[in-house]
């Protein structure tokens, strides 16, 4: 197969570019820790920088990044019917309403994770990164088939986590999985769901508690935020009061602007105890 040759009826079908567009995959050891919020905030915050922007729902058979976008009543088409050829690519992409430089590809919700390959992911990514300047695959949780499939095409890898102590203990396994794949795939960390008072209070992991216990570096510090859920439940990401703002720092960041993280008081003390049990557990 052809991995450099688009889908057919692709946005840049035989206009021979080259592919400029970075692919990031947005993953996690475990659910719920915000993968989807992030990939479609991360999205919007793109797309208002002015960059085109396609999301991809990795998760075939349980889809969710449409509700979320707000794009679930207008879906004909999905990525496995790309895949098996029922439709064009374009057919299959969905323009956001607000955002006009900004695409969902949906997964398929009939189907379960066998029925994308890898290598199809690969291919259809090349296809993609002619057009568009950043191509967000959101991940299913775990670290099966489906997570395989979205980590195949990725050029750059976000890891989300929860400043708990199981979340970043599965995030550390995923790390552990990208690196034996020797592919040198760069993976940034995004800290979710930070309360800045119980890390003052010693109750919560801070940022350079996590760092230090995963030893990569983060790219956001999203503070928890109940108007997070409500954007997500009325489709409309980007809304949110407080976690907007690192979303948009997010995107900013990975265009290489130079923000700032915001800075918490971290107080020592059961947290650091953890920390140490944790790396002197194999």
């Amino acid at each position: 197969m052809d991995k450099s040759k688009p889908y057919p009826g692709s946005p840049v079908e035989a206009r021979g570019q080259t592919a400029t567009g970075r692919v990031i995959t947005v993953t996690s050891g475990k659910g719920g820790v915000g993968k989807t919020t992030l990939t479609a905030n991360l999205g919007v915050a793109l797309a208002a920088l002015g960059k085109k922007v396609v999301t991809i729902d990795a998760d075939i058979g349980l889809r969710n990044l449409d509700i979320i976008m707000g794009l679930e009543n207008r879906i004909v088409y999905d990525l496995i019917d790309v895949i098996e050829g029922r439709c064009k690519l374009r057919q299959a992409m969905v323009k956001h309403k607000q955002y006009q430089s900004l695409y969902l590809l949906p997964a398929a919700q009939t189907r379960d994770k066998t029925a994308l390959k890898p290598v199809q992911m690969i291919r259809l990514a090349e296809a993609l990164k002619k057009e568009f300047d950043f191509i967000l695959i959101d991940s299913p949780a775990g670290i099966e088939r489906g997570f395989q499939n979205a980590i195949a095409a990725a050029d750059e890898v976000l890891i989300v986590t929860n400043p708990e102590i199981s979340s970043v203990r599965d995030a550390d396994r995923v790390i552990g999985i990208i690196e034996a794949k020797s592919k040198n795939i760069p993976a940034h960390l995004v800290l979710n769901r930070i309360k800045p008072e119980m890390i003052k209070r010693g109750e919560m992991l801070s940022a350079d508690d996590v760092m230090e216990i995963l030893a990569i570096k983060i790219i956001g510090i999203i503070p928890e935020d109940e108007t997070v859920l409500i954007a997500g439940n009325t489709g409309n990401p980007g809304t949110a009061a407080k976690a907007s703002i690192e979303f948009n720092n997010i995107a900013r960041r990975l265009n290489g602007e130079p923000i700032p993280f915001p800075s918490y008081d971290d107080h020592p003390g059961f947290f650091q105890r953890l920390i140490r049990m944790f790396n002197n557990n194999p």
